[in-house]
């Protein structure tokens, strides 16, 4: 990385990998396929739990008769698809139709609640809501409360859906001509972002271009993928990490994608063993179900040669177990956020010519962006080894939130710069990563924003003020838990708490503990001082375990 300095004293990072050209100006299903004549014999797609195979060419041709599908069904350009769905071929070829006729793919987790879907269906004025058969109680009234919403489903025949085979029949040559814009948007996954409630993220065709080719193109890729190796894909596709990394990078570079569903140990062993993987995705909570399973040994895991870890922080031990148990593996982490594109820095030992790393760093700077680091208080950059806020800058971040121009104000600033939220530092070369000044709490990877838990628990008539910050978990990495003040003369129990807000989320949105507090700190603005309850979450007086705290197994 080099630093500049100017009559400013802007300090400004960019990677130690020289920029490269970016086609940046085609539509994203375009740039995927444009080496198809290369790969179109190649696998592109395994099937997991089935075992199917699709070639590059059966997967570009699918995807445009979905496309056809889509149009057929009244998708416009501009129109939204809400993906509510597991790992599967569907969908790629969702995802991928969608963008051939301009439309906009948001995802969603299938394990939402019936009310979290609702919220994002509603906010992203979705038309169509492409799901499994075992998911669509959760959206049918939804759908018949909002009649221009069709539910689709991709497995059994299901009463008042649509079935998947009906895009899929579609001829391929009827799509529409649609004149895609380079800033048109593409895809719209939820983030809370630096803080508050989920929000739409608008990433365009131009932004996920650039991220994909920042790590996969040029003559020295700093993520190395190739058209022999079998990609990994485990970790969920409606996440950021897994939608751009695994899925859009391994489809430019002509790998084969394996698809997972979920985690469990002994499926995951079994597969790499069967398509001798070679490329791992993982985040830090398979990492150490892995490294805590006896029967990671019985297999000949010899094939990987790459094993990236991102969404969360790795620690070092953690690293040194995985290291000793796949030995052949180069092993580092990215870091990012749904925001940025989403890549913002990536380890240099994944490069085709690697770099030397150093533990606990994540890697340097993206290409073709600049990154600088702040001072939170002045907004001074700051030299090498000073820590401040992480900012990126690029054409691969978002354009903004979903019709809230004063959370983009917030978070993208006049010079286009974005501020992560996070802490760190750069020393010679690298990003290290030492504090979060959002507020977001990161169970397993996934953001849970305490604002959306508070606003639930100061709506219940026995609560008068609440606020949820982090608690460390071993196996999770964090769980919210909740500072509450009961209304006058209320009982409530921390059972009935829990159960209150476990009907509400998703599970990793449950509440792990609960303290009855008298007041909640709060500065004069009214902010609630998150410092001082964290302070005291990590006193020895409040226990780090959580007892009778069952999460649901298997969703990374």
């Amino acid at each position: 990385m080099e630093a500049n300095k100017d009559q400013v004293q802007e300090f400004i990072f960019r990677s130690k990998l020289p920029d490269i050209y970016i086609p940046n100006h085609l539509p994203l299903h375009t740039y995927c396929f444009e080496k198809l004549s290369q790969f179109k014999d190649n696998p592109c797609l395994i099937n997991g739990p089935t075992g199917d195979i699709y070639t590059y060419a059966d997967v570009e041709l699918t995807s445009r008769k979905v496309a056809s599908g889509l149009y057929k069904l009244g998708l416009q350009q501009g129109d939204v698809i809400l993906l509510l769905l597991q790992n599967s071929p569907e969908f790629v070829f969702a995802f991928l139709g969608a963008s051939f006729i301009g439309a906009i793919s948001s995802t969603a987790n299938p394990f939402y609640t019936s009310a979290e879907i609702a919220k994002q269906a509603t906010a992203s004025k979705a038309k169509l809501i492409i799901t499994q058969a075992a998911y669509a109680e959760k959206v049918q009234q939804f759908a018949q409360e909002n009649d221009h919403v069709k539910i689709m489903t991709i497995d059994s025949l299901t009463e008042n859906c649509l079935h998947f085979s009906e895009l899929t029949s579609s001829d391929e040559n009827e799509i529409p001509a649609a004149k895609i814009k380079p800033d048109d948007v593409v895809a719209l996954p939820y983030s809370s972002g630096t803080t508050g409630l989920p929000k739409g993220v608008m990433l365009t065709h131009k932004g996920l271009v650039t991220s994909v080719a920042q790590q996969v193109d040029g003559e020295n890729p700093n993520l190395y993928f190739h058209e022999r190796d079998v990609i990994l894909c485990v970790l969920p596709l409606f996440h950021i990490y897994s939608l751009n990394s695994v899925f859009l990078c391994g489809l430019r570079a002509g790998s084969a994608i394996l698809l997972m569903q979920k985690f469990e140990t002994v499926t995951l062993m079994d597969l790499v063993q069967k398509y001798k993987v070679t490329i791992a995705p993982l985040v830090p909570p398979i990492f150490l179900a892995i490294a805590k399973s006896p029967v990671v040994d019985q297999y000949d895991l010899s094939s990987i040669r790459t094993v990236m870890s991102g969404a969360a922080p790795m620690g070092k031990d953690l690293e040194d177990t995985v290291r000793a148990k796949l030995p052949n593996a180069k092993l580092g982490q990215g870091y990012g956020m749904t925001e940025a594109g989403p890549v913002i820095a990536m380890c240099l030992a994944f490069a085709k010519e690697p770099f030397e790393i150093k533990s606990g760093a994540c890697g340097t700077v993206v290409r073709n962006a600049e990154m600088k680091i702040v001072d939170p208080e002045t907004g001074d950059s700051q030299p090498r080894n000073k820590a401040g806020e992480i900012c990126i800058r690029g054409s691969q971040i978002m354009k903004g939130y979903l019709n809230d121009p004063e959370a983009t104000e917030r978070t993208i600033d006049k010079d286009g710069w974005l501020h992560t939220g996070d802490i760190g530092y750069i020393d010679e070369d690298e990003l290290f990563i030492v504090d979060r000044l959002k507020e977001l709490i990161k169970y397993k990877g996934f953001q849970v924003a305490p604002a959306e838990l508070e606003a639930m628990l100061i709506a219940h008539p026995s609560i008068s003020d609440a606020a949820v910050v982090p608690m460390k978990d071993e196996a999770a990495g964090e769980v919210p838990v909740a500072f509450v003040v009961r209304s006058n003369g209320s009982k409530i129990t921390e059972d009935e708490i829990k159960q209150y807000i476990s009907k509400q989320v998703i599970f990793y949105k449950r509440i792990g503990r609960v303290f009855f507090t008298e007041a909640i700190p709060k500065a004069p603005s009214g902010k609630i001082l998150r410092k001082d309850l964290r302070a005291r979450v990590a006193a020895g007086d409040i226990p780090h375990q959580i007892p009778n705290m069952t999460y649901m197994q298997n969703q990374h």
